[in-house]
């Protein structure tokens, strides 16, 4: 199961670097996203993977989850919905300011003069 959880994690990783690569600003926002998947995923696996174990430890138990991880993803997810919309509504209105969606857009007519 750690093998398909770090395999997970790391082509969620290589598919948001590749996408932030992109010179558009869609593909930018979805490698954003996915790699705060990524990221959520990878402090969701930090606090060792079990099934069924309760994330409170009683007298009677002695398997438990760890639950400061399920804390931690839980607030990540939702920062990061907050933190996609600012730039989902970032990049609307470049594009609708520029009627262009390219990343490293330059204004018409403003060369380097260096």
């Amino acid at each position: 199961m750690e093998l398909l959880v770090a395999s997970a994690i790391g082509i969620l990783t290589a598919a948001g670097i590749y996408l932030m690569l992109r010179l558009r600003t869609f593909p930018v926002i979805l490698g954003i996203s996915l790699l705060t998947y990524a990221v959520n995923v990878f402090l969701f696996a930090s606090g060792r993977l079990t099934v069924g174990a309760p994330p409170v430890l009683r007298d009677d138990m002695t398997v438990y989850a760890d639950p400061l991880p399920q804390a931690l993803v839980l607030t990540a997810i939702v920062i990061s919905f907050g933190m996609t919309a600012v730039v989902v509504m970032i990049g609307l209105g470049a594009f609708l300011g520029s009627n262009d969606d390219h990343v490293d857009d330059q204004p018409a007519g403003s060369e380097d003069r260096t």
